[in-house]
């Protein structure tokens, strides 16, 4: 595993950037991106003088379903064969801190805890061989799902699409192995998923390169790995967080529309 850097975006009096994060709380800012090209500038602050927005602006969010054993047993399906895709517009996308909404027309709203990929550079029918190079990092996500209209549909599309079920961050972490990552969720505190990547039925590289098959990957689209046991509701009031060892943790309040 090489050095593992996490870049933040952020809002700083005002002004929109880019910088990397340093253990205790530091920030140091870059100009350029993580996608790109970029230089480190002399201005440092902390974590607590700024906004933290989401690490990507994807084109798309493409996601796993069934994608841990566990998980498939839960729900009492079988193993998918092949990755089972589906996908998020960018509209969902919000940020560290950002509350997630539960909409009128669902009645079950659940957390689903798991590892987000970004990519760094356009991709298309690329070999497991080639994944790294094209991964600018990973990052926490939470695919939030309204449970009770996902089994009314039978599929998927609304269930997953309202605005704010895509929260991400708090960083882009690059230099991370992601085979064998510790993940948990918390809802207020209390730890209700808990796994490692290792137990992914499909994994990172797999996935990439099977939906590279299917549709082009731009730079900032976002993969969602899929979700372990343990999902469940969540309602107004209540606090989810999803911590990955090597990234950090993503927070989000609950609130009524």
């Amino acid at each position: 595993m090489s050095e593992i850097v996490r870049f933040c975006h952020f809002i700083h009096k005002g002004k929109r950037g880019w910088g990397i994060v340093f253990e205790g709380g530091k920030i140091q800012r870059i100009s350029g991106d993580p996608f790109g090209e970029y230089t480190k500038e002399p201005e440092r602050f902390s974590l607590s003088e700024v906004r933290l927005l989401p690490p990507s602006s994807p084109s798309k969010i493409v996601a796993l379903g069934l994608n841990y054993r566990d998980h498939a047993k839960e729900v009492g399906l079988k193993l998918p064969e092949e990755p089972l895709l589906f996908l998020k517009p960018s509209t969902a996308v919000i940020g560290p801190g950002d509350p997630i909404v539960i909409p009128p027309l669902s009645q079950r709203v659940d957390y689903e805890g798991e590892l987000g990929v970004v990519i760094g550079r356009q991709v298309k029918n690329a070999r497991e061989d080639q994944v790294s190079e094209v991964i600018a990092g990973y990052i926490c996500f939470n695919d939030v799902t309204a449970r009770d209209l996902q089994y009314k549909d039978k599929q998927w599309t609304r269930a997953k699409s309202f605005d704010t079920f895509a929260p991400m961050g708090p960083w882009l972490a690059t230099g991370l192995d992601p085979s064998a990552l510790a993940l948990k969720t918390e809802l207020n505190g209390k730890v209700v998923q808990s796994t490692s990547t290792d137990q992914l039925i499909f994994p990172v590289k797999t996935i990439i390169a099977f939906i590279s098959q299917v549709m082009t990957l731009l730079p900032g689209d976002v993969i969602a790995t899929g979700t372990t046991s343990g999902i469940g509701p969540m309602n107004p009031g209540d606090k989810v967080t999803v911590t990955i060892e090597g990234i950090g943790s993503l927070t989000n309040p609950v609130v009524s529309a």
